[in-house]
């Protein structure tokens, strides 16, 4: 199975873009679903699938083409199966707090609850065994870069800190009930977490595995590209491969509209830099359309002249961002983290974990066995990959501590 996510800043024409693709697949004959992680949803409407006043159209599989299913995941319905033991919890604790009941069935649904609970369904439609190709509508950059964090960043605390409180409170649940005045967690409601946690690790495999790639999408503009550009790097620190870029958007010559021989040279300019930032990756081109692309058959058009004869579904070869080479003297690390410094990366050992900070992102890393009880001997950044070298352990009789 083939899964492919599309993301890019705002108003950069993903949507359209991942719904040419899916159509795309469709027409080759593989089963394909398009499904949307963005809480504004618009693939109904790219597809003119969505009669008017219909919110809930597409919260199942839809087929809207030969072969071709959309689904816009229903968060409320989606929130209410996966979330209710936690939600009943909020909610009494809310009650016991006096707050109108109205207004507590809205304080306890959880800010960005709409797009993990998307990406649970993806999950669960990938495990499905039904699909060939699935193509995912993801959220505007920001938005989906902090949702693919998620599951490292929640597996640390269910790991750690949530066994130790849910045996507190199990042992104090008494006492606390007396003392706070409010209802504490049941077992139900840690249960609930950590089956959260274990759905969304298998997210996390699944989307950085062999099967899956993240395929960048950007206009011609220097604010976009710079975008573009930070995604690309956070994508590969969590383990994510990017396989190709699409500029849209781009404007067809015309030496008879110096308006639009304008904008034609700086998206020029612009189109260089993408070609450079990129090196390696396939770079996809799609002329501004003359009307906005609606329904099955023009969405497909727009796939087939943006991949101009190339496989849009085929694997990308090498082994990802992520990769595990031996030495003579142990091992090493290397991690794709393009347009990055040395001084950019902010590196700590942790027992079996390696916590990497770039910028505003960070990632804790669990080594595997064998390296875990090795010792870190440095770390540097060449062309575009942090190489962190591993040595076996010094005999404890020297008492010489590790370098970081």
């Amino acid at each position: 199975m083939r899964i492919i996510l599309f993301t890019g800043k705002g108003g950069v024409g993903k949507s359209s873009v991942a719904a040419g693709t899916a159509a795309l697949a469709a027409a080759s004959g593989q089963r394909t679903l398009v499904i949307s992680t963005d809480a504004a949803h618009s693939l109904a409407d790219a597809y003119g699938a969505t009669p008017a006043g219909s919110a809930h159209a597409g919260a199942e599989p839809t087929e809207v083409a030969p072969a071709l299913f959309l689904q816009q995941v229903d968060a409320q319905l989606r929130f209410e199966q996966s979330w209710a033991d936690v939600q009943r919890y909020l909610l009494s604790v809310l009650d016991a707090a006096g707050m109108d009941p109205v207004a507590a069935g809205e304080m306890t649904v959880i800010p960005g609850a709409e797009e993990v609970l998307a990406l649970l369904e993806l999950r669960r439609q990938a495990r499905s065994g039904e699909w060939d190709v699935i193509v995912v509508d993801c959220a505007p950059t920001a938005e989906t870069l902090r949702l693919l964090a998620l599951p490292e960043a929640l597996g640390w605390y269910i790991e750690r800190l949530l066994p130790i409180q849910r045996r507190l409170v199990k042992l104090l649940r008494p006492v606390l009930n007396r003392a706070a005045g409010v209802p504490m967690p049941s077992d139900d409601v840690f249960d609930a977490i950590g089956r959260l946690h274990a759905e969304l690790d298998d997210v996390h495999e699944l989307l950085s595995g062999p099967g899956a790639t993240v395929r960048l999408v950007l206009t011609p503009e220097q604010v976009v590209l710079a975008e573009a550009r930070r995604a690309f790097t956070s994508l590969c620190l969590f383990g994510y491969r990017v396989d190709g870029v699409v500029a849209n958007r781009v404007f067809p010559a015309a030496a008879d509209d110096p308006w639009r021989a304008g904008w034609v040279d700086a998206q020029a300019t612009v189109l260089a830099d993408v070609a450079q930032s990129f090196t390696g990756l396939p770079i996809y081109t799609s002329e501004y359309q003359p009307t906005e692309p609606v329904g099955v058959e023009a969405l497909r058009s727009l796939a087939t002249a943006l991949y101009a004869g190339a496989d849009p579904f085929v694997l990308p070869s090498g082994d990802g961002p992520f990769r595990v080479q031996r030495t003579e003297d142990g091992a090493e690390v290397r991690l794709s983290l393009p347009f990055v410094n040395r001084a950019d990366v902010d590196l700590a050992r942790n027992g079996d974990e390696l916590v990497m900070t770039v910028g505003s992102y960070r990632r804790l890393l669990t080594l595997p066995v064998g390296l875990a009880r090795m010792r870190v001997a440095g770390a540097k950044v060449v062309d575009g990959d942090l190489r962190i070298r591993f040595v076996e352990p010094l005999p404890v009789t020297t008492g010489a501590k590790e370098h970081r």
